[in-house]
Protein backbone atom coordinates (compact mmCIF):
# COMPACT_ATOMS: atom_id res chain seq x y z
CA UNK A 1 0.00 0.00 0.00
CA UNK A 2 1.38 3.14 -1.01
CA UNK A 3 1.53 6.64 1.35
CA UNK A 4 -1.30 7.61 -0.71
CA UNK A 5 -3.58 4.92 -0.17
CA UNK A 6 -3.08 4.60 4.02
CA UNK A 7 -6.10 5.43 5.91
CA UNK A 8 -5.59 9.44 6.50
CA UNK A 9 -6.30 8.92 10.11
CA UNK A 10 -7.40 5.14 11.73
CA UNK A 11 -9.96 4.93 14.67
CA UNK A 12 -8.27 6.37 17.88
CA UNK A 13 -5.49 7.64 16.08
CA UNK A 14 -6.63 11.39 16.45
CA UNK A 15 -7.37 10.64 20.21
CA UNK A 16 -4.23 9.45 20.63
CA UNK A 17 -2.48 12.45 19.51
CA UNK A 18 -4.35 14.85 21.53
CA UNK A 19 -4.12 12.46 24.69
CA UNK A 20 -0.73 14.04 25.88
CA UNK A 21 0.88 17.21 26.04
CA UNK A 22 2.30 19.40 25.27
CA UNK A 23 1.84 19.53 21.57
CA UNK A 24 4.15 21.40 19.46
CA UNK A 25 2.88 23.54 16.09
CA UNK A 26 5.38 23.31 13.50
CA UNK A 27 4.86 26.60 11.57
CA UNK A 28 2.94 28.90 14.39
CA UNK A 29 2.65 32.45 12.80
CA UNK A 30 1.71 35.78 14.22
CA UNK A 31 -0.29 36.53 11.73
CA UNK A 32 -4.19 35.36 13.25
CA UNK A 33 -5.09 35.31 9.35
CA UNK A 34 -2.77 32.31 8.62
CA UNK A 35 -3.66 28.48 9.57
CA UNK A 36 -0.58 28.43 11.70
CA UNK A 37 -2.18 31.45 14.13
CA UNK A 38 -5.55 29.19 13.89
CA UNK A 39 -4.14 25.92 14.39
CA UNK A 40 -2.00 27.01 18.05
CA UNK A 41 -5.16 29.26 18.75
CA UNK A 42 -7.66 26.20 18.02
CA UNK A 43 -5.53 24.05 20.82
CA UNK A 44 -5.43 26.70 23.57
CA UNK A 45 -8.77 27.50 23.24
CA UNK A 46 -9.93 23.76 23.85
CA UNK A 47 -7.84 23.96 27.39
CA UNK A 48 -5.01 22.33 25.74
CA UNK A 49 -1.14 23.10 26.37
CA UNK A 50 0.37 23.95 22.77
CA UNK A 51 3.85 25.20 22.00
CA UNK A 52 4.62 27.94 19.25
CA UNK A 53 7.92 26.63 16.87
CA UNK A 54 8.63 29.05 14.48
CA UNK A 55 12.89 29.47 12.62
CA UNK A 56 12.44 32.86 13.68
CA UNK A 57 10.85 32.67 17.05
CA UNK A 58 9.33 35.71 18.72
CA UNK A 59 6.24 36.09 20.48
CA UNK A 60 2.86 33.89 19.33
CA UNK A 61 -0.37 34.51 21.40
CA UNK A 62 1.47 35.92 24.33
CA UNK A 63 3.66 32.14 23.90
CA UNK A 64 7.71 32.38 23.25
CA UNK A 65 8.48 30.79 19.75
CA UNK A 66 10.53 28.35 19.92
CA UNK A 67 13.14 27.98 16.95
CA UNK A 68 13.07 24.35 16.90
CA UNK A 69 11.67 21.21 18.41
CA UNK A 70 14.88 20.81 19.65
CA UNK A 71 15.07 24.05 21.58
CA UNK A 72 11.80 22.78 23.57
CA UNK A 73 12.78 22.12 26.97
CA UNK A 74 11.63 18.54 28.47
CA UNK A 75 10.30 17.52 24.97
CA UNK A 76 6.47 17.25 23.46
CA UNK A 77 3.94 14.49 23.25
CA UNK A 78 2.94 15.29 19.40
CA UNK A 79 3.78 17.72 16.99
CA UNK A 80 1.03 19.65 14.98
CA UNK A 81 2.69 20.28 11.39
CA UNK A 82 1.43 23.60 9.16
CA UNK A 83 4.37 23.90 7.04
CA UNK A 84 5.45 23.38 3.11
CA UNK A 85 5.94 19.45 2.41
CA UNK A 86 9.45 19.68 2.67
CA UNK A 87 10.22 21.53 5.43
CA UNK A 88 7.44 18.53 6.73
CA UNK A 89 10.14 16.20 5.69
CA UNK A 90 12.30 17.68 7.57
CA UNK A 91 10.48 18.14 10.90
CA UNK A 92 9.62 14.54 10.74
CA UNK A 93 13.02 13.49 11.06
CA UNK A 94 13.75 16.02 13.69
CA UNK A 95 10.72 15.00 15.37
CA UNK A 96 11.75 11.26 15.72
CA UNK A 97 15.16 12.07 16.86
CA UNK A 98 13.41 13.34 19.61
CA UNK A 99 11.24 10.46 20.66
CA UNK A 100 7.89 12.36 19.22
CA UNK A 101 5.82 9.54 18.26
CA UNK A 102 2.47 11.52 17.32
CA UNK A 103 2.55 13.88 13.82
CA UNK A 104 -0.49 15.59 12.75
CA UNK A 105 0.12 16.55 8.94
CA UNK A 106 -2.55 19.57 8.56
CA UNK A 107 -3.87 20.03 5.09
CA UNK A 108 -1.72 21.20 2.60
CA UNK A 109 1.85 20.46 4.94
CA UNK A 110 1.48 16.59 3.93
CA UNK A 111 4.37 14.77 0.95
CA UNK A 112 4.08 11.18 0.19
CA UNK A 113 7.85 10.91 1.21
CA UNK A 114 7.19 12.55 4.90
CA UNK A 115 4.06 10.43 5.11
CA UNK A 116 6.46 7.40 4.36
CA UNK A 117 8.49 8.63 6.54
CA UNK A 118 6.72 9.02 9.36
CA UNK A 119 5.76 4.93 8.46
CA UNK A 120 8.35 3.54 8.61
CA UNK A 121 9.61 5.65 12.06
CA UNK A 122 6.79 3.87 13.50
CA UNK A 123 4.99 7.46 13.78
CA UNK A 124 1.01 7.57 14.56
CA UNK A 125 0.63 9.98 11.36
CA UNK A 126 -2.44 12.22 10.73
CA UNK A 127 -2.63 13.10 7.24
CA UNK A 128 -4.54 13.35 3.97
CA UNK A 129 -7.50 15.22 5.58
CA UNK A 130 -8.78 15.84 8.72
CA UNK A 131 -7.99 19.66 9.88
CA UNK A 132 -7.41 20.26 13.73
CA UNK A 133 -9.51 22.73 13.52
CA UNK A 134 -12.56 20.82 12.73
CA UNK A 135 -11.91 18.17 14.77
CA UNK A 136 -11.61 20.63 17.81
CA UNK A 137 -14.84 23.15 16.71
CA UNK A 138 -12.09 26.10 16.15
CA UNK A 139 -14.30 29.17 17.31
CA UNK A 140 -12.06 31.78 15.49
Amino acid sequence: MSPDETSAALPGDIEAFLSGAPIAVVGASSDRSKFGNKVLRSYLQSGREALPVNPRGGMIEGLEAATSLAQIEGGVHAVSIITPPQVTEAVVEEAALLGVRHIWMQPGAESAAAVARAHELSMNVIHGGPCVLVELGFAG
